[in-house]
């Protein structure tokens, strides 16, 4: 421990290292007459000692309510929402990807899940000011490999697809250093990630936004169908763990979900979407999705008839985002689509 980083004055700093004391709990499993006789220090000073190490371990300061109040566009801005870097998806989303929870995206294939997602790894660096949080990412891998020539592209084309940032702080910005990948194909390897290497990069804040692509493909075939209460506990499990995250170190994360087919007419009643005509719903059910606070999901469409009034200069094929539920939005839509430069909202 640095203790010159206090506001402690230079006699009581000398004393904590003279009595060989090395961190903040050391200092409060004593009483103050034990560190008075270890230090040698006055009464005064070890209740001062006491007053600073306890300040640093409270995170949040205590606001009244009228504190809120007026600080409540502060509050409720950029500070609690990672951008998508798109100010047509930020408007839909209300600011962005919650900062605290577990937000899924689900889709079928080429629906651009991984698309989003690459394009968050980006935002999730840049300062607050542009949405971002000034610190990297993690990507778990769990199928299929990286797709790092596709975030190779997205880097360089970050200059016109993020027009209101200036070119000299998107030219500061090394965006290929500060995103983690890690392949994890099975549940144990799974977990030793999240419990250890992810908590760790957490910890020494060098990431603020964990991407596992795809959660489903863990499950795809560890279980049978007569081991559905011991999914279901793995599920909760890494529920659990995934938002004592989130919430300890204030950090988004973004599991990318598949969709399974509803064969019967009791599924199709309960599937929260239907994709261009067919009956689909987000894998894992009702167990996952009672982890989830926030469920998108995402899927391609054909431009005629399907997004009349949308303008017919936009290029690429279009794509939906809906909000299935969320504790902040209304079940919603918006389109988009996937260019050179990355995911872009339509209007």
């Amino acid at each position: 421990m640095d203790w010159d980083q206090f506001d402690l004055n230079p006699k009581t700093v000398a004393a904590l290292k003279k009595a060989d004391i090395k961190s903040v709990k050391e200092i409060l499993n004593l009483s103050g007459a034990d560190l008075q006789r270890l230090m040698k220090l006055s009464s005064a000073d070890i209740q001062h000692l006491l007053k600073t190490v306890s300040r640093t371990l409270r995170k949040n300061s205590t606001l009244t309510a009228l504190q809120l109040y007026q600080d409540k566009d502060h509050l409720t801005s950029q500070h609690q929402r990672l951008s998508l870097g798109c100010s047509v998806l930020d408007n839909f989303l209300k600011g962005g990807i919650p900062l605290v929870g577990i937000t899924e995206l689900a889709g079928e294939s080429s629906a651009g899940k991984t698309q989003i997602s690459l394009q968050l790894c980006l935002c999730v660096q840049y300062p607050y000011k542009y949405g971002g949080l000034e610190s990297g990412a993690v990507y778990i891998c769990t199928e299929d490999a990286f797709p790092s020539k596709r975030l190779q592209q997205l880097i360089e084309q970050q200059h016109k697809l993020r027009a209101d940032v200036p070119a000299e702080i998107i030219q500061k910005i090394k965006f290929g250093n500060s995103i983690f990948v890690e392949h994890a194909a099975d549940l144990d390897t799974f977990h030793k990630c999240i419990t250890q290497k992810l908590s760790l990069l957490l910890a020494r804040g060098m990431v603020r936004l964990v991407v596992i692509d795809s959660i489903a493909a863990l499950f795809r075939c560890e279980f049978g169908v007569s081991e559905s209460v011991v999914k279901a506990r793995y599920l909760q499990t890494f529920g659990a763990q995934l938002h004592s995250l989130s919430t300890r170190f204030r950090t988004p994360i973004m599991c990318i979900n598949q969709v399974t087919d509803a064969v019967s007419e009791l599924e199709a009643a309960q599937c929260s979407y239907r994709v261009m005509g067919s009956r689909v719903a987000p894998a894992l059910g009702i167990t996952w999705a009672n982890q989830l606070l926030m469920r998108l999901m995402a899927s391609r469409v054909s431009w005629p008839g399907q997004a009349s009034g949308v303008a017919s200069h936009c290029t690429g094929s279009l794509r939906t985002l809906r909000v299935v539920f969320a504790p902040h939005l209304p079940p919603s839509f918006c389109y988009y689509t996937v260019q050179l430069e990355g995911v872009k909202g339509v209007k």
